[in-house]
């Protein structure tokens, strides 16, 4: 009997795209869901982003199943767009969302899942979707002397606008999409002097060239071998419209593919390959520590920024929530994300834990209907 007919709904622990996406899949197969979120709204990773934010994947890759983001957003939709799409596929969608409910840990008990919840809650279902997705906790590497730093340091998930470091000298920590993106936006947003941090030299392409978009590449190679993909796209035309290696950042010696396979995605160009030729952004070694005022570089060069944006990622925050289920790898990530629930957790799912080059959201748009009709046969 489908778990609909139980009067229990399946509980989704996530109100963001990969959550929501499930919730109306499940919906389309009358399998009824709550969808459990922390946050007092859908979408609260994404509002939380930095203002001049846009997807890197178009509109068309970036909708979720069962509504179209509509076409005024623009190919590049901003981040304020999206967030009015979550809303209004929450709504289209007739998706029941408890805002304001943060699970804290996820138990076996018999056949059914235990969820602890703030407020000692004890919510009970024999389905259970974690959704929370990559961005949940954001990390600061533990720095040797960071504690001492004297200047302003902060994630960059606490960065909005280039206002607040108006004739700054700032750093930016991290050559990610992210880290290449903020830099451009201080370097634009009037800081006195950006410089980058970089460990690892990271791909840099365009966002589309011709018309034809980096995101259809990655759609193309999205089945093929790593080292297949990594092949053609060496065998492609090389431009220098993306090549900085006279301004210290050389061309990985690594493939694309299989670094994003790895976790490093190409970095789209938006406009910051141009501002490190005009100087306006620097690049400078890793950090390796702090001492008062003072960072000092890799390469044994010493810096004093007023401010650092630390543009070093998140982690899944995995561990305290399932951690003692087994069911997670060493990188603290599903060991069996999507469909297929492990075995030693049956009933529990992950969803929006992978992030291929062909794109996140085309991604959790594709898995969606295949972990409803996953939960529709286990719940028969």
């Amino acid at each position: 009997m489908p778990v609909s007919d139980e009067g229990t709904p399946v509980h989704v622990i996530g109100a963001g795209p990969a959550g929501l996406a499930t919730a109306a899949a499940l919906r389309e197969r009358r399998i009824s869901s709550v969808v459990l979120e922390k946050s007092p709204s859908v979408g609260a990773t994404w509002r939380a982003q930095y203002d001049r934010l846009r997807l890197h994947t178009t509109r068309r890759w970036s909708a979720l199943p069962g509504l179209p983001i509509p076409r005024p957003a623009g190919r590049w939709v901003h981040r304020d767009d999206f967030v009015a799409y979550l809303e209004r596929y929450t709504e289209h969608h007739g998706i029941e969302v408890a805002t304001g409910v943060e699970v804290d840990t996820v138990e076996r008990r018999g056949e059914r899942w235990t969820l602890h919840a703030n407020g000692g809650r004890r919510l009970t279902a024999p389905v259970v979707v974690i959704a929370t997705g990559h961005s949940h906790t954001a990390h600061l590497p533990p720095w040797p002397g960071r504690e001492s730093f004297t200047g302003d340091l902060l994630h960059a998930s606490r960065y909005r606008s280039p206002g607040p470091y108006a004739d700054r000298d700032v750093l930016v920590v991290g050559a990610g999409n992210t880290g290449t993106e903020l830099a451009l936006d201080l370097a634009e947003g009037g800081a006195s002097r950006v410089r980058l941090a970089v460990r690892t030299p990271p791909h840099l392409t365009r966002r589309s060239t011709l018309g034809w978009p980096a995101q259809a590449s990655g759609v193309l190679c999205r089945r093929l071998p790593a080292a297949l993909a990594d092949g053609l796209a060496a065998r492609a035309p090389r431009s220098s419209a993306t090549d900085l290696s006279a301004h210290g950042l050389p061309r990985p010696g690594t493939g694309p593919y299989t670094r994003a396979g790895q976790g490093a995605h190409p970095v789209r160009d938006t406009g910051f390959v141009r501002a490190v030729r005009e100087g306006r952004v620097e690049v400078v070694a890793a950090v390796e520590s702090f001492e008062g005022p003072a960072v000092r570089l890799a390469d044994g060069e010493e810096i004093k920024p007023d401010t650092v944006v630390a543009a070093t990622g998140y982690r899944s925050g995995l561990e305290e929530l399932v951690g003692h289920l087994g069911v997670l790898g060493d990188d603290g990530l599903p060991l069996r994300p999507g469909p297929r629930a492990h075995p030693a957790a049956p009933g529990l799912f992950f969803t929006g834990f992978t992030h291929p080059v062909s794109g996140l959201l085309r991604e959790i748009a594709r898995t969606a209907p295949r972990v409803a009709r996953a939960i529709d046969r286990a719940t028969a």
